[in-house]
């Protein structure tokens, strides 16, 4: 036996000497903190399923990100709510979409050099029916189209990357749809800017909070037929597998918490940078115990975030970025 010569307990005595050994470290370049950005002045809305979380006119939202610069944050992840919605999601790729006209207003503005913008791609939040991509009907029947639709993202991508974007981020779970962005970026000069795929991002009960955010839950149906089956863990590595072959630079997991597994997995196998995205669902439902006082918030919010990265994630998409950046100093 090694006791009494080994004693665990000698390097937890101290918080001093409990940093010293401690193996996973948080910072506040490694957070994203995702913006809903709305139509008008002064809008500053709450969403009622997310405590602390708003939909923010473009003169709000440049607060917010001026904040999230001061306090180190590593970036922003940006998504639109546009002022009218249609079949094709049209305001996705338009040159003076919601999206688009804050890229150029933060890429304006010094106090912003420090983040990293991401241009989440989709169109579900543009488009009237609420699915990702183009729909087809038949009767009472409907399938959403992949080739037309990736069309589409493609187009949106290279108009995010005009405006300004950094990073642009599909998150549709169209088939080729990396494969396309990276050719329409190369011949419309973006060869420069990275694709971060949501490579596995599964049909999840944990968006809920998310489609009021973004107003974008579907009017009918639902995303099985193109998100990824919660229970499939190998398919999540031939999805990354397959984004990479396409030209990915990064990774993204999604959500992150019930899927610690395939975070952890996908860092064993692949070399890419890898964030993962602490989605809404995971979110509300611990303001919910902080508010009910079943639950520490700080202590939860940082122990929470340090087992994402522990599994593997390099960077962290967290609607806590602002609160966690305040505590990591």
């Amino acid at each position: 036996m090694n006791f009494p010569v080994t004693r665990m307990r000698r390097l937890r005595r101290t918080e001093a000497m409990r940093s010293l050994v401690r193996e996973t470290h948080l910072h506040p370049g490694a957070l994203i903190y995702p913006l809903f950005i709305c139509p008008g002045e002064g809008v500053r809305k709450p969403i009622g399923s997310m405590p602390g979380v708003f939909n923010l006119s473009l003169d709000e939202a440049m607060k917010e990100a001026e904040a999230c610069a001061a306090l180190g944050i590593g970036g922003l992840l940006l998504f639109g709510l546009p002022a009218e919605k249609d079949e094709q999601a049209s305001g996705a790729w338009a040159d003076d979409g919601i999206v688009q006209t804050a890229l150029r207003a933060f890429k304006a503005n010094r106090r912003l050099d420090t983040l990293v913008t991401m241009a989440d791609v989709c169109l579900c939040e543009y488009s009237s029916h609420g699915h990702c991509g183009v729909v087809a009907r038949d009767g009472d029947h409907y399938t959403i189209e992949n080739d037309s639709s990736v069309a589409l993202l493609a187009k949106t991508a290279a108009s995010l990357a005009k405006a300004g974007a950094d990073i642009v981020a599909p998150s549709d779970m169209m088939d080729g749809r990396v494969a396309a962005m990276r050719e329409t970026l190369d011949a419309s000069g973006h060869e420069q800017t990275p694709i971060l795929s949501y490579a596995s991002k599964f049909a999840s009960a944990f968006y809920g909070p998310f489609r009021e955010a973004a107003d974008s839950a579907p009017l009918f149906g639902d995303r099985r037929s193109y998100q990824m089956d919660g229970a499939n863990l190998r398919e999540a590595m031939r999805e990354i597998e397959l984004d990479i072959a396409e030209g990915a630079d990064m990774l993204l997991m999604k959500p992150a918490m019930p899927y610690l597994d395939v975070i952890q997995e996908a860092r064993q196998r692949f070399d890419l940078p890898m964030g993962a995205y602490q989605v809404s669902g995971e979110y509300s439902m611990l303001h919910a115990a902080f508010e009910r006082g079943w639950l520490e918030p700080e202590r939860t919010m940082m122990e929470s975030l340090t087992g994402i990265r522990r599994a593997g994630a390099d960077f962290i998409v967290t609607y806590f970025a602002k609160d966690a950046a305040k505590v990591l100093g």
